[in-house]
Order: structure tokens, then C-alpha cells, then sequence
């Protein structure tokens, strides 16, 4: 009847399971039920018309019972499929997809991993004081600019060409050589890296001048505290030092990486990161190590006064 029809689909409409975060609950129970089983709907329906009136249209028809025009294989597979079932078993009652709909139940890893990242972000928010010029560490800003220089690449590079030009031993040529290469592998990983991830920074500053002189444009991994942590583990174990200035060494590496935190640069899990590849770096060329005669070889290429073939 017409009312019942009205009313009937004003509650379907009212039904709180019906809206598309709740449509996995009005899926069918298995797709081997059978015809008249399960919540699909796909049982034989009933006429609302009193039995009478459907033996006396059935009789006037002269015909007998009417047949579909279906073939049987269609109407069969109808009747075993609910009509909220799509042909690949994804309800379209609201013609919403499945992947659309809400996940209700997200797993622990995930929220975990997404926990330690809010906490990442923002604890290196707090941390970044030195951001701008009013901030409560604006007073410290420039030395903590001039600690986070000592860690730049230009600064190492530079430094180590000038002492190869003024070395005259093949030690020390040696070490030299070693420690260019390993500034170089440092160099190339972490531009890599960081052109591989494109993670910004707390406050998403565009990079420097200086920054893109050393492609250290991105913010993982800090490529201040790689370096720092691979030239003073280097500088330890190859020179000879007294045991104030091996603390001071270990010292100024932490506070080079921590250095771009205060000033907004990096996260803490960036910083992290860049100290566990330093020390990476720092085995990889201790592995590969360059014997004095090579050494000797690059110098000559490099200055192209290597000795005329015979």
C-alpha cells in the first residue's frame, strides 16, 4: 500500500545503520547462503494482495502464470544476492565505496607511530627558541649560529683542503685524504636522503643560501649532526689528543646537531637520525680505507703534477 511503502521508507531512511561509516554492518553474513537466507534479501517475496485477488488476476489472464522474460540463470543469481550487494560484494545502498567508508578500528602500530610523531612535532616546536628575534632565546641566537657554522659542510671542506695544501708529511696527507672522502660519502647520502623523504621542518622555513650550497635543503636527516659526528669520531681516532679536548670534540658534536633544533631547522628524530648515520659514514670509510701510495696518486691527479709516463 502506499502508506506503508512511505512509511517504510522513511525509516529506512531514519535508520542509523544505513549512513556509509555503518554500511560493513549490513553486509550479508556469507555469499554461500542460499536463496531465502541470510540478511540479503534474496528469498522469494511475498505479494501484499490478498491470495484471491492474485488467483482471480491469474485466471482472467487466460494464459496461466506469467513467466519472466529472465532466463533462469539471472533470476537465480538474483534471488541469492541481496539488493544492497553490488556484483563484486560491495554494498552500494548510498553508492558509497567500500574503501570510503570510516575504519573503526585502526590498528596499534598505527597509532603508535602516529603518537610519536604529534610528540616529534611538538616538542621540536617548543624546543626551536631561537626562531625568531623576540623569542626567550633571542639573546643566544647568534652563538647558537655560529655553532650550528662550525658543523656546515663548506666549513669542513675548506678546512680540509687548506690543511692538505699545507701538510708535508704522507701521514698526515694520508688522513687528510681519507677525511675529504668521507666528508664527500657524507655529503652525497644526505642530499639523497633528504631529496628521497622531503620532510619540512617544525616551522617550515625556505632554506638559506648556505643551505643550498651544501643541498641540506630538507629537514631529514640533519646533515649538521652526520657531520659532526663522523669528523670528531674520525679526528679521535686518528690524532692524538689530550683527554679535555676529546670531551670538548664530543661535546661540540651534540651541540652542532642539537643547534638546528633551537633554531628551527630540525626535528629531534632528525637529529637522531643524523647522528646514527655519522657513525655509519665513520665505518663505511674506515672499511674502505686509502692507502698512502693512492693518497698520493689522487694529490697528483688533483694538482696535475703527476710524473710523465716512460
Amino acid at each position: 500500500m502506499p502508506g506503508s511503502q512511505t512509511r517504510s521508507r522513511a525509516r529506512d531512511r531514519n535508520n542509523i545503520l544505513n549512513r556509509p561509516e555503518f554500511l560493513s554492518l549490513n553486509q550479508p553474513l556469507s555469499r554461500e547462503q542460499g536463496p531465502g537466507e541470510g540478511w540479503g534479501g534474496g528469498g522469494p517475496r511475498r505479494s501484499s494482495r490478498p491470495q484471491s485477488q492474485q488467483e482471480d488476476s491469474g485466471g482472467r489472464g487466460g494464459g496461466g502464470p506469467r513467466r519472466s522474460s529472465r532466463p533462469q540463470s539471472q533470476q537465480e543469481d538474483s534471488g541469492g544476492r541481496g539488493p544492497q550487494e553490488s556484483s563484486e560484494g560491495v554494498p552500494a545502498a548510498d553508492g558509497v565505496p567500500k574503501e570510503d567508508c570510516m575504519q573503526l578500528n585502526p590498528s596499534l602500530r598505527g597509532i603508535a607511530m602516529s603518537s610519536l610523531l604529534a610528540i616529534d612535532i611538538s616538542l621540536s616546536r617548543r624546543l626551536g627558541v631561537c626562531v625568531g628575534t623576540r623569542g626567550s632565546g633571542a639573546p643566544m641566537r647568534s652563538m647558537v649560529t655560529l655553532l650550528a657554522l662550525s658543523g656546515h659542510a663548506l666549513t669542513w671542506f675548506c678546512g680540509a683542503l687548506v690543511c692538505l695544501w699545507r701538510s708535508s708529511t704522507l701521514a698526515g696527507q694520508e688522513v687528510l685524504v681519507n677525511l675529504l672522502l668521507a666528508l664527500t660519502l657524507d655529503l652525497m647520502t644526505i642530499a639523497g636522503v633528504q631529496k628521497l623523504v622531503k620532510r619540512r621542518g617544525p616551522w617550515d622555513f625556505p632554506p638559506g643560501f648556505l643551505d643550498y650550497v651544501a643541498m641540506d635543503t630538507y629537514s631529514f636527516p640533519a646533515a649538521h649532526a652526520s657531520r659532526a659526528v663522523m669528523v670528531s669520531k674520525f679526528l679521535l681516532t686518528h690524532l692524538v689528543l689530550a683527554v679535555p679536548l676529546r670531551i670538548l670534540l664530543y661535546l661540540w658534536a651534540v651541540l652542532a646537531g642539537v643547534s638546528r633544533v633551537l633554531l628551527g631547522k630540525h626535528h629531534l628524530s632528525d637529529v637522531g637520525c643524523g647522528f646514527a648515520l655519522g657513525f655509519l659514514h665513520f665505518s663505511l670509510v674506515e672499511s674502505v680505507w686509502l692507502d698512502s701510495d693512492t693518497c698520493q696518486t689522487l694529490i697528483s691527479i688533483g694538482t696535475l703534477s703527476w710524473p710523465p709516463l716512460i
